[in-house]
């Protein structure tokens, strides 16, 4: 039988950090291999992929074409030890009080999985949703955790969990979470510069 639960949605990226946990990781590769700047032309056409199809797949994964599990396997944790540095004060108080309240509390975000899980374990998140890549390619997606896809991915795990979620709060910076901000009964939008609510 399924068991209705109170849902609290947090996006990660802009939401509770500052900057972007992608554009680090890319950064910290220009700086330590030279992959990425070889790679550059495959950056130009997916920057520019960018502009005309923002919700595409394709332009993101010519943005990633330099990645390898190796830069994954030598690069990840040093990125994600610097970028938990980015992480908003509030940020690990507000899920702990969401918990309190009796929610269940979840992250949903487009960032890759090599990433995300790590970032966010000290927070303790009953889940953790975030686009899947491929293990052997991991500049290709096996799910893009973006857009409308985040409600996809809400709706797959409460039914791996036998719930109907209802979304009582949702946490985000960016109009690309409007599918998942607008079956929340309540929006918190965030500045992500300044981690301030708008």
């Amino acid at each position: 039988m399924l068991k209705k639960e109170n849902v609290v949605v947090f996006d990660f990226d802009g939401t509770l950090s500052a900057s972007d946990s992608n554009c680090e990781f890319f950064k910290y590769c220009l700086k330590h291999s030279i992959r990425p700047w070889i790679f550059m032309p495959f950056t130009v056409i997916g920057s520019i992929g960018r502009i005309f199809n923002p919700a595409g797949i394709w332009w993101r994964e010519k943005l990633r074409r330099f990645i390898t599990p190796k830069l994954v396997h030598d690069f990840a944790k040093e990125v994600i030890k610097a970028h938990k540095q980015n992480r908003f004060g509030w940020a690990a108080d507000q899920v702990a009080k969401e918990k309190k309240a009796g929610n269940k509390v979840v992250l949903i975000s487009a960032s890759p999985d090599y990433l995300i899980p790590e970032l966010v374990r000290d927070m303790k998140f009953d889940a953790v949703m975030c686009s899947k890549m491929e293990k052997e390619k991991p500049y290709k997606y096996k799910f893009l955790c973006s857009n409308k896809n985040k409600v996809v991915a809400l709706d797959n795990w409460a039914r791996d969990n036998k719930i109907i979620p209802n979304v009582v709060r949702a946490y985000s910076d960016s109009r690309q979470d409007l599918p998942i901000m607008e079956i929340a009964k309540e929006q918190v939008w965030i500045n992500q510069k300044t981690g301030l609510r708008k």
